[in-house]
């Protein structure tokens, strides 16, 4: 009786590690992909970059000071761009391993979530580089010129361009987070209006940390996300409004 009763406890062990075993299998799987893909992706953008720089330029008067900082300039430009392209590849592996995983009703929502995960990402990234970047840029670079003879080196010009397009692209996916939050039970539309203020506070603090010092490009950044987390309001309402629906049928 005990050899019976222990059998059936070593095989459950034995289902688990190799469930283990192939999760961590699939997870470097991803892993690999993902970095191949960069990998291609960075191999093509360093070839081209010439023609990426027109894109990345704008017009801008860049200098480099030594033959070293051409160099880490297209390094950073290749690998910034190739991580960029790189995503909608990364998702859709990291979705490759997660939906079998998943049960049905879960598998539904993250099959919606994922291409608009992808499409708030690139609103972010456009309205960073279209109207964030330049106004920003130009406008700091005039209020320069007044008292200073400003020198723009390639450097600094990479590192202003990151800091006011990429983390944009992030601030963009507020709604979805909202979304699964709410999925959660952690969030509901009456408690993100009475926290409205703390938020607008919260969304203050992290446009200090994202925009250029200028009052004019902190509003800029500002407005769209007081404007994702009222939008993000009225889809949690829609949702939790089509939840009553279900329940009542």
């Amino acid at each position: 009786m005990q050899n019976k009763d222990r059998k059936p406890a070593e095989e459950v062990i034995v289902d688990s590690v190799d469930t283990f075993s192939g999760h961590l299998e699939a997870l470097r799987a991803v892993l690999i992909k993902s970095a191949l893909t960069i990998a291609v992706m960075f191999i093509i953008i360093f070839a081209t970059v010439s023609w990426w720089f027109g894109f990345i330029g704008k017009g801008a008067d860049i200098v480099v000071m030594g033959p070293f900082e051409v160099i880490r300039f297209y390094f950073r430009t290749s690998g910034a761009i190739s991580i960029g392209l790189s995503i909608p590849f990364m998702l859709y592996y990291l979705w490759q391993f997660v939906q079998p995983r998943l049960i049905p009703k879960d598998a539904r929502i993250m099959h919606t979530m994922l291409p608009l995960m992808i499409v708030l990402f690139l609103v972010g990234l456009l309205f960073g580089y279209f109207v964030v970047h330049p106004m920003s840029y130009f406008a700091l670079i005039n209020m320069g010129e007044q008292n200073f003879d400003v020198l723009i080196t390639a450097d600094e010009y990479m590192s202003f361009l990151l800091v006011t397009t990429i983390p944009l692209g992030l601030v963009f996916q507020l709604p979805l987070v909202v979304l699964f939050l709410n999925y959660l039970e952690l969030l509901d539309s009456e408690l993100m209006r009475s926290i409205r203020k703390f938020a607008y506070f919260g969304l203050l603090v992290i446009t200090a940390l994202i925009a250029p010092p200028d009052i004019f490009s902190h509003l800029l950044t500002l407005t769209p996300m007081i404007l994702l987390y009222e939008f993000s309001i009225i889809l949690v309402k829609r949702k939790e409004k089509r939840d009553r629906l279900k329940e009542d049928n």
